[in-house]
């Protein structure tokens, strides 16, 4: 058999498979949420990380809310969000995220922040606000959290999981081998700790990891395990999707049926919920994860 071209090797790789085409965000819902958080100069995920899903999650009325600005003091090789020295954070973000999700009329809403490094507390004070702020407008609003790493800093982590929300989830992103590439300034172990610690305060906790950037299916199964072993409730996996050609490329798409089976591997080890599929990303679904 004659070995491929080298480009015609990368064209075959990058060229994304049938099962990663999504629909262009249409809808008067999608405008609807778009509006609110554009007329209070709010940041999401689904834009600034380039989600897949966002034409269907606004369509839905959904989105999830990133705090804390929208520049991140790391540089993690897989991540469409900006790098670079924050703006000073700004007080009033609690209560204008609050009241979009009043306005919106979201049922299970999710939060998530940039990394902060440069505070001592890595933004817990504001992430506390945000929280309470929302369940004082929205009572009725269950609320996840998907919270960065705080370095160690664990009284940070009590403050910043301790508004009452009902789901944290801390993302591993990837494999331990993998860890140095993917996330440089992260450690594996203090990731896990950082999950135990959210299960020891009483939390349903929740994690997502990328496939695709070169783990095996031994690797990801000890992760699987070590996640479990440290109280996460809940898994998500979805496919690695290259935002730009200066971040890692994909190493392979993932098909269907091989989500499918880890799924199935992800509950007999001991996961409560496993939400897998290619599109699948960390607030993907999340009203299910409670």
């Amino acid at each position: 058999m004659h070995e491929l071209p080298l480009v015609d090797k990368f064209e075959s790789r990058s060229r994304k498979p049938e099962w990663l085409r999504v629909k262009l965000p249409i809808g008067e819902k999608y405008r609807k949420v778009r509006g609110i958080v554009d007329e209070f100069k709010l940041h999401t995920i689904c834009q600034s990380g380039n989600c897949p899903n966002m034409g269907e999650c606004w369509g839905e009325g959904t989105a999830t809310f990133m705090i804390l600005g929208d520049i991140c003091t790391r540089a993690c090789s897989f991540c469409a969000v900006k790098t670079g020295k924050p703006k000073e954070y700004d007080i009033n973000e609690p209560m204008r995220v609050a009241e979009a999700i009043r306005l919106m009329g979201i049922k299970h809403a999710v939060i998530t922040s940039v990394n902060r490094d440069e505070l001592l507390d890595s933004g817990a004070k504001i992430w506390y606000e945000t929280v309470i702020k929302t369940k004082e407008l929205c009572p009725d609003t269950s609320i996840e959290t998907l919270i960065p790493d705080v370095k160690a800093r664990w009284e940070a982590l009590e403050l910043m999981i301790g508004g009452g929300q009902e789901v944290v989830s801390h993302n591993m992103e990837t494999v331990e081998r993998l860890y140095r590439l993917v996330r440089p300034q992260a450690k594996y172990s203090r990731s896990l700790e950082q999950i135990r610690r959210t299960k020891q305060y009483g939390k349903r906790t929740k994690t997502g990891i990328m496939l695709g950037l070169g783990e095996n299916k031994e690797e990801l199964k000890k992760s699987m395990i070590d996640l479990v072993e440290n109280g996460c409730d809940v898994l998500t996996l979805g496919q690695y999707l290259q935002p730009t050609k200066s971040h890692l490329a994909v190493e392979e798409f993932i098909h269907p049926d091989v989500f499918a089976e880890y799924k199935e591997m992800g509950l007999s080890i001991g996961f409560h919920y496993v939400e897998s599929g290619p599109l699948v990303r960390s607030s993907y679904h999340s009203e299910r994860h409670l």
